[in-house]
């Protein structure tokens, strides 16, 4: 076997750690020069905080920076002001325009270059060929087309690598789609995925004859305990991809112990905002990125120290089973889906976890959602409401022992809260399509905080 048909990029996929380091401050010196000759906004940015951009030469030199946000870009474009001051080409060399929403405000302006496009496609072959994809599969992308980059990039990856791409950009599409063109991959999200199952089980389709032998899931964290229960429906792996207009791009390989971090790429660091520090690898905080390019290249948005107010920790820089040496980092949450009960985090992702557990599959269906409420007398409720197969036969006490037990097997303060009565958890049992989320068009917000 020709061990090169494993890798996109070889040579770079597999430097040794010392070489990589090397390339990663060739590329934070190039960046940082572009940054100062092509970016209107990193020009006052440095002469603002009194930076001698001269000096930032390694990685822990960005260490020194400060850190900007989505609200810091939102500030630097129309309508806050007339110019976009983090596009750092001419007009005549943007390709696509994309937007993406802030937590609130006005959606964040992107401009990417041909060669960004073709520098996010290389990534996402690395991912594809970690994966096990190449010539001659099939992938149905159920993500969406348009501001998004995600789809795009992945049909520009699959080209690179001769796959096919059946863009369907939903998991509603026809079932004759999977009788007819036999993919052999689809990308979409834990819940589109089952939903799909369901659909083709109800019309005599069994998942695991279909021909798909790898799902890819991509643009939200997942419990392992759902991956698991999807990949059994399916009867193949279940990879997780995290990817972002700014760049990150970052998926796991065969070994699926951690998405590798295309460092050549782009530059992570872990930040922790109570502290207002970086972090060690292994202690979990915000990710903080950094463009970097390669020498003479061009990019429509320049970003350094970008707060990305998604969370991870460093797991590995050793170089893993699969052959790679880019580093590896757990699955990124989002910050936006952490709530806070008496001084204590929790994720929508724990939620899942307790919902997920494999005998409480046997009656449900997975979909759920959860709120969070305060009360005059200091308590808080969480309601979580699931959907049931069939309710007649549910077994409620069943699952709600699972999910208590395993909803706090990580949340020590939170169990003494639950167990002194300042903190209650209720559920809701409800059939096919009766939870709320089924009046929302869009993605539902599966936690939500009505305090």
């Amino acid at each position: 076997m020709d061990i090169s048909r494993s890798y996109f990029n070889m040579e770079i996929e597999t430097l040794d750690r010392g070489e990589l380091d090397a390339l990663i401050e060739e590329r934070v010196k190039y960046t940082i020069r572009y940054a100062i000759e092509n970016s209107p906004f990193y020009r006052k940015w440095f002469e603002k905080h009194g930076i001698n951009p001269t000096e930032i030469k390694t990685h822990e030199d960005l260490l020194d920076l400060p850190l900007i946000s989505g609200k810091t870009i939102q500030e630097n474009q129309p309508p806050e002001i007339h110019e976009f001051m983090f596009r750092s080409v001419g007009w005549e060399d943007v390709f696509t325009i994309h937007e993406t929403s802030g937590t609130s405000g006005t959606p964040k302006s992107f401009f990417l270059t041909w060669e960004d496009w073709v520098n996010y496609a290389e990534k996402y072959s690395r991912i594809f060929m970690s994966q096990g994809f190449g010539h001659g599969d099939r992938v149905v992308v159920c993500a969406s087309y348009g501001m998004n980059v995600g789809a795009n990039t992945m049909t520009l990856a699959a080209k690179q690598l001769g796959m096919t791409i059946i863009p369907e950009g939903k998991c509603t599409f026809p079932l004759r789609i999977i009788e007819i063109y036999r993919p052999t991959g689809i990308v979409g999200s834990v819940f589109k995925l089952l939903n799909l199952a369901r659909r083709m089980r109800a019309e005599g389709i069994d998942p695991q004859e279909s021909g798909v032998d790898k799902l890819v899931v991509g643009g939200e964290a997942f419990a392992d305990e759902s991956r698991n229960y999807l990949s059994e429906i399916w009867d193949c792996p279940v990879y997780n991809i995290y990817g972002s207009t700014e760049g990150t791009m970052c998926g796991e390989c065969n070994e699926i112990s951690g998405l590798h971090v295309p460092e050549d790429f782009v530059h992570i660091d872990v930040y922790d905002p109570h502290i207002e520090n970086f972090i060690p690898d292994g202690e979990c905080g915000r990710i903080v990125l950094s463009t970097l390019l390669p020498a003479g290249a061009r990019t429509g948005n320049l970003l350094l120290n970008y707060d990305t107010e998604d969370t991870t920790l460093v797991l590995t820089r050793k170089k893993c089973p699969c052959g790679r040496t880019h580093m590896k980092i757990m699955t990124p949450q989002r910050e936006a889906e952490t709530v806070w009960v008496e001084g204590t985090p929790f994720n929508r992702v724990d939620v899942e976890r307790g919902i997920f557990q494999r005998e409480n599959m046997n009656y449900l269906t997975g979909e759920y959602e959860a709120f969070l409420y305060g009360e005059e007398d200091g308590e808080t409720i969480l309601r979580v409401s699931m959907e049931c197969e069939n309710p007649g036969t549910c077994d409620i006490d069943l699952i709600k022992e699972n999910f208590i037990h395993t909803f706090f097997r990580s949340q020590s303060p939170l169990s003494r809260a639950y167990e002194a009565g300042t903190f209650k958890i209720l559920f809701n049992f409800q059939g096919p399509k009766g939870l709320d989320l089924n009046k929302i068009k869009g993605k539902p917000k599966r936690l939500v905080d009505r305090r």
